[in-house]
């Protein structure tokens, strides 16, 4: 379930100074002004977020409409055990606080929202510009030189730990990765470590993950942010299929799935033979 908290990359019980950071982090990655050279559907998708975003933090940063977004979470989660007791008088009087409190809180967002629900948004944009270039270290302890890739067909793919729709694809990806590697294909991870330190997680967290997966293509780490930046990824996951020539031509938001991979891998690899035939 997508919530103020999920939006901002933080937990429930998150201090004043932690919500604070992860929206400054957050309205920085998602700003549209990063993305308003790409195509209009990116900065469509930074604009809506940035709007959540500011929605997020404006409930989350006033104790009293926190308090009763809090109330209207707990009022959706689902019983762990099959029996309930009674409830004492004390306890029904806090229910029926925090029922109204949601109540006039959900009434708020809905007008300023214009009562339109917030789905999750998927973008695949076409372009052509030159992939920035890094040289950064890997999980297993080497470095990794994107020019060293040139020739090849790239998924350049940024991913974190914490994300769902990252965790759904990672099969995908890997069976394009054993499946087309020999055929100039290849895949590569970028995990947004800075991030991930920040949740508590290490490296050593970071492989434990991928294992459970079977992964074994190279995944760079971000440790600084300066890959995410340089690429202006803001949600994610975010792939990039780059061509060749090293130029990104595909920008895809969200989940990808095994066929979208081999379809962009054919149509980027099969441009590339046809310039090489005299």
């Amino acid at each position: 379930m997508v919530t103020y908290y999920t939006l901002l990359g933080i937990e429930p019980g998150a201090s004043d100074d932690v919500i604070a950071e992860a929206y400054a982090r957050q309205r920085e990655r998602y700003n549209p002004e990063r993305v308003t050279e790409l195509d209009p559907e990116l900065v469509k998708v930074a604009t809506e977020r940035s709007a959540e975003l500011e929605r997020a933090y404006r409930v989350l940063r006033d104790p009293q409409q926190r308090q009763a977004y809090d109330a209207s979470l707990q009022m959706k989660q689902p019983t762990d055990s099959g029996e309930r007791r009674g409830l004492t008088p004390r306890e029904i009087g806090f229910a029926i606080t925090g029922v109204l409190a949601a109540i006039i809180l959900v009434a708020t967002i809905w007008i300023m929202t214009g009562g339109e629900s917030q789905p999750e948004t998927q973008a695949m944009a076409e372009m052509r510009r030159a992939a920035p270039g890094f040289d950064a270290p890997t999980l297993d302890g080497s470095t990794l030189n994107l020019e060293a890739y040139r020739g090849k067909v790239i998924l350049l793919n940024f991913w974190g730990t914490w994300c769902e729709p990252c965790k759904r694809e990672l099969p995908a990806l890997q069976a394009a990765h054993n499946d087309l590697s020999d055929q100039g294909f290849a895949v590569i991870g970028v995990n947004l470590t800075r991030d991930e330190l920040s949740r508590g997680q290490d490296t050593d967290d970071v492989q434990a993950f991928l294992d459970q997966y079977g992964v074994t293509f190279p995944i760079v780490l971000d440790l600084e942010g300066d890959i995410t930046n340089a690429y202006r990824v803001f949600p994610l996951p975010t792939s990039f299929f780059i061509d060749p020539e090293g130029q990104i031509r595909y920008v895809h938001i969200s989940e990808l799935k095994y066929n979208d991979i081999v379809s962009r891998f054919t149509e980027l690899k099969g441009e590339a033979s046809a310039l090489e035939t005299p």
